[in-house]
């Protein structure tokens, strides 16, 4: 796709097809392969609806429907060619799960896309496996939930093996059904964040249903709100006054177990994209500093950009290796935000393709990342100062692990939490100064926050 923007009119199973190879076969991930097909082709927004339902769809059940067509092919899908396998995996969510595309239709068009790929040798394969399935849908067998719970999960959710066996022996079968079953319930609505000290959440609900948008009240916090019916944020006179940041709810969680006081200097270690570091901004309404940190200027650039459309005069944006300890930051930070590189097993209802790109061997060496970070890390905080922990995932290894690890080889002392939660996250694990927010909890993504105190200087 390195084609200019086209205005012609564009062959959308075409495109779906080359940003899908791109994500499965090049291994680049979804958003950005979608993005950037948004960039070189000027679609309608029925168009952009449909592409991005397709790709992700496919993506997200892409285990799954190698198990359809391999029920109906006699060469293995591992075996087929690139183009192909794209072809039929895309063709096979269609039939399963886009109602209004009729069968004749998805079959058709998929023996065109191998004609047009030059593939005209294995026209007659495509359609005669798709046909296949098209007769005998209603005649699949699948694992039995009882007899074998981990080839069950695997299959009806399309998650790999290493994910099913770690998440169960954490969870048991039961939750991790509910995990996974979160993931496919996302809900279409962009999460924001009210920014507080600019506006309250109800003038920015009024604001932003002038302009049509559908709005609703967020899960957990009063601040937070769900936006529905609205082509782009950026063209929300509430987005371009900088009255909100996009956020999801379980992400607003280290900014509230923070507890910020007025006056405080935080310092978020792992800044990008900058959320959590302008919701501390945000709580500190003009008072203070934060110190938003990150590794590459491409990063630092958004957080810039982001701090001046919310008119935040008191974040500094410092480009950092976080590894690499700073001595001049040494006993600086009366808070320190440190929401550190993860598998990202916990937004996997938004990210549907992290499930593929991530491997048991990759948290174990992330927990190690971790862990060397916070080494460096803990020595920035003031005697008293609070560290908040926090990751995207929902696995312990990266999560509970570490914050034993926190505790008995750092010195920290958890502070509770519990009295910041919502009403329905309390009575869990707050009191012990952290909580694993999982995503059928409330319908948000999986994160991990805990909050610690240094007992001494040093």
């Amino acid at each position: 796709m390195n084609n200019p923007k086209q205005a012609k009119t564009v062959n959308i199973r075409k495109v779906a097809l080359d940003v899908f190879l791109e994500i499965m076969e090049d291994n680049v991930f979804c958003d950005q392969a979608l993005h950037h097909a948004f960039e070189v082709y000027t679609l309608e927004k029925r168009d952009r609806s449909f592409l991005m339902r397709l790709v992700e769809g496919t993506v997200e059940r892409c285990l799954e429907m190698d198990y359809i067509i391999g029920c109906f092919s006699k060469l293995p899908v591992s075996k087929m060619k690139p183009v192909i396998r794209g072809i039929l995996r895309l063709s096979v969510y269609q039939l399963f799960y886009m109602d209004q595309v009729p069968d004749a239709a998805v079959c058709n068009e998929a023996v065109k896309l191998a004609e047009k790929r030059k593939l005209h040798n294995l026209k007659g394969f495509v359609n005669g496996v798709l046909r296949g399935i098209i007769r005998g849908k209603e005649t699949i067998s699948y694992p039995d939930r009882e007899q074998d719970p981990s080839a069950y999960l695997q299959l009806r959710y399309s998650m790999p093996e290493w994910i099913v066996t770690d998440l169960t022996e954490q969870y048991g079968v039961e939750r991790t059904e509910r995990i996974f079953a979160a993931f496919f319930k996302k809900q279409g609505n962009v999460t924001v964040r009210c920014m507080l000290s600019k506006c309250s959440a109800a003038q920015l609900t009024d604001s932003l249903r002038q302009q049509g948008v559908a709005v609703r009240s967020g899960a957990l916090f009063p601040f937070a709100l769900q936006l529905g019916q609205f082509d782009t944020l950026t063209q929300l006179r509430a987005f371009q006054d900088g009255l909100f940041q996009v956020q999801d709810e379980s992400s607003m969680l280290a900014g509230v177990a923070a507890q910020i006081k007025p006056g405080d200097m935080v310092l978020d270690i792992c800044s990008a994209p900058g959320g959590k570091a302008m919701h501390a901004a945000d709580l500190l309404a003009g008072t203070g500093q934060v110190t938003a940190a990150d590794l590459t200027q491409k990063k630092l650039d958004k957080i810039k950009e982001n701090c001046g459309r919310l008119g935040l005069k008191n974040v500094q944006v410092v480009r950092n290796d976080a590894t690499v300890f700073r001595e001049e930051w040494r006993g600086m930070a009366d808070v320190l935000l440190a929401d550190l590189p993860c598998s990202g097993l916990g937004v996997m209802g938004h990210k549907c393709d992290i499930k593929y790109k991530t491997s048991r061997r990759d948290v174990e060496e992330l927990a190690r990342l971790q862990r060397n970070i916070l080494s460096a890390a803990v020595h920035y905080l003031k005697p008293g100062g609070r560290l908040v922990y926090s990751t995207c995932t929902i696995h312990r290894l990266e999560n509970e692990r570490n914050a034993e690890w926190l505790e008995q080889e750092m010195g920290l002392c958890p502070v509770s939490i519990e009295q910041v939660l919502p009403d329905r996250l309390r009575g869990l694990t707050g009191e012990k100064g952290y909580l694993q927010l999982l995503p059928d909890m409330a319908g948000t993504d999986g994160f991990f926050v805990s909050c610690f105190q240094k007992r001494n200087a040093e």
